[in-house]
């Protein structure tokens, strides 16, 4: 059966819709014309009413400072990841860490460490966790002053800037690697989250029979002159969630062990006083392109004043 959209009346007034005659940008007016003709066969195709649609136009207007939230749940900002790994491999382009979404609860301008150091501000009584590897390229060759952007939830799954109890840039730091590409940081074992509740995000989810809980992860950008720049973040291992994020950003790769210490001499010859948890975790960089592969994407990110 022929879609709504391409009967010729409907793809003629699709066409003005998105201007296809008569604008220099084609590739813009084209995804116009393709999101336009997309949403009429929905509306078609599942006899859409009138009132459902201002209801969801309404929804979406309401949800607008969840956007973050709603471009995981709806496994958007997973598609563009696989989109691409598929990209990366059609070019040839050789294997890094595995990519994964961002989320919407990056800061920048956190306090820069040379080597490594401690990200939370002690208030927070968690699980002492201990975690160090190194930054390597493709070629397994160390890239000393990178820099490895961390940031993660405290053990109420909040993070700080958006959550005021918690002090400036709380479990976020931005660290050095030293000159054989090391990086290390103290900090405590950080808890899953799930969506506000009551919010527009959490509602849409239950409303079709999904969660919108999170696992424990830490989230990392790993950035260095020549290489392209990483967005990623790694679960934290045994997290009963790992295997069900309402994001969808688990990937395999990025679940490395948990080591947990109890004898004295391993805790004092980490500097503590207590039992710990230990990760160890490399990164590897793809050598950049262009400049423009070593620049974050244009996405609205928060900055603390």
């Amino acid at each position: 059966m022929t879609k709504i959209s391409k009967k010729p009346d409907m793809e003629a007034f699709i066409g003005k819709i998105a201007n296809l005659k008569g604008h220099a940008d084609a590739r813009l007016n084209k995804i116009v014309a393709k999101i336009i003709g997309d949403l009429f066969d929905t509306i078609h195709e599942f006899q859409v009413t009138e009132d459902e649609f201002w209801k969801a136009l309404n929804y979406m207007a309401a949800s607008a400072p969840e956007f973050g939230l709603w471009a995981a749940g709806v496994g958007l900002e997973h598609f563009l990841d696989v989109e691409m790994d598929n990209r990366d491999r059609a070019a040839g382009i050789p294997e890094g860490t595995p990519r994964t979404i961002e989320g919407p609860l990056y800061v920048a301008g956190a306090p820069l460490l040379e080597g490594g150091g401690r990200l939370d501000d002690g208030t927070d009584k968690g699980e002492v966790l201990m975690m160090r590897g190194q930054v390597r390229d493709t070629d397994g060759k160390p890239v000393p002053g990178a820099i490895v952007d961390v940031w993660h939830a405290n053990t109420l799954g909040n993070y700080s800037y958006f959550d005021k109890t918690q002090s400036d840039y709380n479990m976020r730091r931005r660290i050095r690697t030293d000159a054989d590409g090391r990086y290390w940081f103290q900090s405590i074992m950080p808890s899953g989250y799930g969506c506000p509740e009551g919010s527009g995000i959490e509602r849409f989810l239950a409303a079709l029979g999904r969660h919108g809980k999170r696992p424990a992860h830490i989230h990392f950008f790993v950035t260095a002159h020549g290489h392209r720049q990483l967005t990623t973040q790694i679960n934290i291992e045994g997290d009963p969630l790992v295997h069900d994020d309402f994001a969808f950003a688990t990937r395999d790769g990025l679940i490395p062990p948990v080591t947990r210490h109890s004898d004295p001499a391993t805790i004092h010859k980490a500097g503590l006083n207590e039992p710990f948890a230990e990760i160890e975790f490399d990164f590897t960089l793809t050598l950049a392109k262009s400049e423009d592969d070593e620049e974050f994407s244009s996405r609205a990110r928060a900055q603390a004043a």
